[in-house]
């Protein structure tokens, strides 16, 4: 059964870096889409950044567009989610996921309502002071 463990978060002051990588157990990261999520307290979950399994395309949220980039070594089976200039809004919890998109177009990876992400794992906890 395919586990996906994330880790890298922590506490950081404004404007440093966290680089977050997401590894699979019981299986391999070969899948459509692979995506990052967060989700700050009181808040919905949002698509941060994803990457594309065939295509290798990847799309940042606009919110986070120039200062994250999600990356992928097939090497070590690693994603990763590096996260620059940060400010204390990208305070949450980050979730990694895997699934296929329902729709072939641009971005559909950030969007969890039309890619079917059917593994999430537990989710590292970032914190950006400011």
């Amino acid at each position: 059964q395919l586990q996906l463990v994330e880790s890298g978060g922590g506490l950081v002051q404004s404007g440093g870096s966290l680089r977050l990588s997401c590894t699979a157990s019981g299986s391999t990261l070969d899948y459509d889409a692979i995506g990052w999520f967060r989700q700050a307290p009181g808040k919905e979950r949002e698509g941060v950044a994803c990457i594309m399994g065939r295509d290798g395309n990847a799309y940042s949220a606009e919110s986070v567009e120039g200062r994250f980039t999600v990356s992928r070594d097939n090497a070590k089976d690693l994603v990763y989610l590096q996260m620059n200039d940060m400010k204390p809004e990208d305070t949450g919890v980050y979730y990694c996921a895997v699934g296929r998109p329902w729709r072939s177009v641009p971005g559909v990876c950030l969007n969890s309502l039309i890619t079917d992400y059917t593994s999430w794992g537990q989710g590292t906890q970032v914190t950006v002071s400011s």
